[in-house]
């Protein structure tokens, strides 16, 4: 007697021909299922370009239900060879040779479902595959001189997907971009630029105006925080930044800064303050800012987003 074929959502079907992939036989059953072995596991074998095994519980997954059943499971293996973010989408079937009549009992879900492999959930099966009184029932053919033959046919689906993950960084490293300024009373350009810096996965440079941009051109220091390359960015994309913007006083600790939280893209792409400090203020030898004709001025980023893409 065959169990229910819409018993749990799953098609029981007999056919003529082997699995596609892997067989196993099961030799002395009986005594397989009297040593108390929760789950006997195959040796792996490939398929589609993947490898798998089968998890064969000879008395029944009970954790998943399967007390009075055979329980039999498909395992993808040797994930550590695949990229970080794999993921493996199957249509499989499971099987169990009627040896009297030469035919595969065939299950697979009833609905055809695609099942997903990843490395949260590494198997799929039937933890209900075929109950043990109709597995015992020699009329069935499924257990014969004490021996079974169980299974696999496994059909990966092709998968081009791309995965976007992105990432609040909290004080990344190497987030400090310094522009020390010599000569200060000496400088006649209209700004000055850093080196390029790179914190998180984005570049940065500091941008000072000495004697003002715009409206406020000799009236203050002015200081940006630009995003290198921004026009390479993918469109829609947008770099978050946390950051302080810094005139270092180089008698004490007395620092003048201001802290900016910014998205920057490709038509934004620096942002600061044109007026960050008067330039009397500045030039202020009893304000610590210039000293042996020196200014210091950086940027410090706490926090900025970065984005990774994997396929």
């Amino acid at each position: 007697m065959e169990d229910n074929p819409k018993k749990l959502g799953i098609r029981r079907i007999t056919r003529d021909f082997p699995p596609a992939h892997f067989l196993f036989k099961v030799e002395a059953f009986s005594l397989l299922a009297k040593t108390g072995v929760e789950k006997y596991e195959s040796d792996a074998f490939e398929a589609s370009g993947y490898k798998w095994r089968l998890s064969l519980y000879p008395n029944g997954d009970n954790k998943s239900n399967g007390n009075g059943f055979i329980s039999l499971y498909l395992v993808i293996e040797e994930t550590e060879n695949l990229p970080l973010t794999w993921e493996v989408n199957v249509s499989f079937r499971l099987f169990v040779l009627d040896q009297i009549r030469d035919k595969y009992l065939t299950i697979e879900d009833g609905d055809g479902a695609v099942k997903r492999f990843h490395w949260m959930k590494t198997e799929w099966g039937f933890a209900q595959l075929i109950s043990l009184d109709s597995f015992n029932d020699t009329c069935n053919g499924y257990l014969v001189g004490d021996c079974c033959i169980f299974g696999a046919e496994v059909f990966p689906l092709a998968r081009n997907c791309k995965w976007e993950c992105l990432s609040m960084v909290k004080q990344p490293e190497d987030n400090t971009i310094i522009l020390k300024m010599d000569h200060f009373s000496k400088l006649d350009r209209k700004y000055y630029e850093s080196s390029v810096h790179t914190t998180g996965d984005s570049k940065w440079k500091l941008t000072v105006y000495p004697r003002g941009n715009v409206k406020f051109k000799g009236k203050a220091l002015s200081v940006f925080l630009e995003l290198v390359e921004a026009n390479k960015l993918p469109p829609k994309r947008k770099v978050y930044a946390e950051y302080k913007l810094r005139v270092r006083n180089q008698m004490n600790d007395n620092h003048m800064e201001f802290s900016v939280e910014r998205w920057f893209s490709a038509t934004s792409v620096n942002w600061g303050y044109p007026q960050f400090m008067t330039l009397k203020v500045l030039h202020d030898p009893s304000k610590g800012y210039i000293v042996c004709d020196s200014l210091i001025v950086e940027a410090e980023i706490n926090l900025v987003s970065q984005v990774k893409r994997f396929s």
